[in-house]
């Protein structure tokens, strides 16, 4: 089989590794703003490197799910190109976010991790545009279970009580109920979650940031964590959705107006109607692409991976690279050789030392 066939048949392989090297270079770089309380200066970092990787490799990248858009602000947003863009080269949709967890960065805290989706077409007529859809609210209500739920006859759903939920997740993980961990956001809006999930017994993990991480940690094995649940970004809940649908679970989401304003927005703007607050995004709908490709590096660590480490001359980086055709997951141990890695920047095309 000749490359260009082999190209054709199996996009994704030409370019998954190099995916890795993204969120490797973007969480070494965001490391050196660690705990210096400046959350912006170590974004930018994060996405100057991103930038940078893309440049060398080839394809044809449009970013479907971005960073919002601040006056300013450096990002990766939507409809940024990424990539090399020559002619022929291979077709593909982005959703990325340089940081998960940008103040948890800042603060020196758990939980932060860059990640990247990558989705590539199956000929070049496909239009990337329609493999990772937008979502038009600010945030979603989710739920996530991993594979043995996701795969049983008895389903979650979103309009079942919690309580009703936690016996199915219980049931198909032959545990009970009070031995489950679910993972939610420390918000207010989720005061009755945590209420609920601490009057039936279960262990509840809070998280101050970082739920792109929490809701996929339900479907990799030994995560310690059996559920995901709450209300989060709408931009985090299509990432997560690349990374729950390589492995097999699921996670089920419904648009969620923060407020009445919001609400009108979408109604008077076309963007919703009413009917759109009723129904349910599974990850097939979020992420309809068969050519997926999902990567993340720890930047500290978190349910899914391992933060940077220092050891002797070396920077120690754990990362995971996920593709959805055969539900290869790859858990990559990498060391960086100090004064010998360097990180390539999108503002300059330099290569610069760690």
């Amino acid at each position: 089989m000749s490359s260009n066939d082999n190209q054709r048949h199996d996009p994704e392989r030409v370019i998954d590794l190099d995916l890795v090297r993204c969120t490797e270079n973007a969480a070494l770089a965001a490391w050196k703003f660690f705990g210096r309380g400046d959350k912006n200066t170590a974004d930018a970092a994060a996405t100057d490197a991103i930038r940078g990787m893309f440049e060398l490799i080839d394809c044809q990248g449009l970013v479907r799910i971005g960073e919002g858009r601040k006056d300013e602000a450096p990002g990766i947003f939507t409809d940024d190109k990424l990539g090399s863009w020559r002619p022929g080269s291979i077709p593909a949709a982005i959703a990325l976010d340089p940081i998960d967890g940008t103040t948890l960065t800042a603060q020196g805290l758990p939980g932060a991790i860059s990640v990247i989706a990558l989705s590539t077409c199956d000929s070049p007529d496909e239009d990337p545009s329609q493999l990772f859809p937008a979502i038009p609210s600010h945030y979603m209500e989710k739920i996530a279970v991993g594979p043995a739920v996701a795969e049983s006859d008895v389903s979650i759903q979103l309009d079942s009580p919690l309580d009703a939920n936690l016996a199915i997740i219980a049931g198909q993980l032959r545990k009970r109920v009070r031995d489950l961990v679910v993972v939610v956001l420390d918000r207010p809006r989720h005061k009755d979650i945590i209420a609920t999930l601490r009057r039936v017994g279960c262990g509840v993990r809070l998280i101050s940031d970082g739920d792109v991480a929490a809701a996929i940690a339900p479907s990799l094995p030994n995560s310690g964590v059996d559920a995901y649940v709450g209300i989060g970004g709408s931009p985090e809940a299509v990432l997560a959705a690349a990374a729950i649908k390589c492995l097999g679970g699921e996670q089920l989401c419904r648009i969620w107006p923060k407020n009445d304003d919001e609400r009108r927005h979408l109604l008077d703007s076309g963007l919703c109607v009413e009917q759109d607050f009723g129904e349910t995004w599974d990850v097939k709908r979020m992420t309809p692409g068969d050519h997926l490709i999902f990567a993340a590096t720890g930047i500290s660590d978190s349910p899914m991976l391992r933060g940077i480490k220092y050891d002797n001359q070396h920077c120690i980086t754990h990362s995971i690279l996920i593709r959805a055709r055969n539900r290869t997951v790859r858990l990559i141990e990498a060391f960086h050789q100090l004064g010998q890695k360097t990180i390539r920047l999108g503002s300059t095309g330099e290569e610069v030392e760690l």
